[in-house]
């Protein structure tokens, strides 16, 4: 599974700045969930319209992916 983008990347291209709070009537808007000053990723940017993807941290490989019913889940 290699895209063709890297997270790393992603975060990188993004500023602090960008990350705000959904709109107070978008549809799953979460404001207890957001944090100040991080980087946010969309999730469909690392997804890249697959079902799955795997991500190497600290000599680790994870993967992500995304569920029928919209959830994502993280795995060792």
């Amino acid at each position: 599974m290699q895209a063709t983008t890297t997270a790393a990347s992603l975060l990188r291209t993004r500023t602090a700045d960008t990350a705000r709070a959904p709109d107070a009537d978008s549809e799953g808007a979460a404001t207890a969930d957001v944090v100040p000053n991080v980087a946010a990723v969309d999730s469909s940017a690392l997804l890249q319209g697959q079902k799955a993807v795997a991500i190497s941290h600290n000599g680790s490989v994870y993967r992500l992916q995304a569920t029928k019913l919209g959830k994502l889940i993280l795995t060792k």
